[in-house]
């Protein structure tokens, strides 16, 4: 790649933001980074207790992953859920070369993952998650990538999806 990417891997709760951003990152050679390693505890309890969060809960934590990312100086990966266009102006706001990969599931087999996954989030709040989602716009620095796949070949097309942004600069 020609500059260091900083690359937001979104979607819902169960859509593998952890399993395909660090096999990304590991293929890039890139750090990765959980943002769910980075919510405060109140979130994460709000969350358990089958609470969605609200803008109050996110704006403060979406600044900690922007400037996390922002970190990175010679790039990263970072799994955050980015659910809304607000969401991802404010990450921009701190790291404006951030690139969003939107990972693309159905809803049934969300369900299926989140119902089979150790995780703070239940799987009741699966229906917040879609309603809060905002599908990537396509004036937005990114791809929306279906992950449907194995993880390398999912890895793979968010690779096709990274070459393509680099021959148009």
């Amino acid at each position: 790649m020609k500059t260091a990417p900083r690359i937001v891997v979104m979607g819902p709760a169960g859509s593998g933001k952890s399993v395909i951003g660090a096999e990304l990152a590991q293929l890039l050679g890139l750090p990765f980074v959980d943002a769910d390693d980075l919510h405060p505890a109140q979130n994460v309890a709000k969350m358990a207790a089958g609470t969605p969060l609200d803008d109050d809960d996110r704006m403060p934590w979406l600044d900690v992953v922007a400037a996390e990312l922002r970190r990175h100086a010679d790039g990263a990966v970072i799994a955050c859920s980015a659910l809304a266009r607000r969401y991802r102006d404010r990450i921009r706001a701190i790291s404006p070369d951030a690139w969003f990969v939107e990972l693309r599931v159905d809803r049934g087999e969300l369900a299926r993952r989140m119902t089979t996954r150790e995780h703070f989030m239940p799987s009741s709040l699966l229906d917040s998650q879609l309603d809060a989602l905002e599908h990537l716009g396509d004036d937005e620095a990114g791809a929306a990538v279906v992950n449907d796949a194995e993880p390398a070949e999912v890895v793979d097309r968010i690779r096709a999806a990274l070459s393509a942004r680099q021959s148009l600069r």
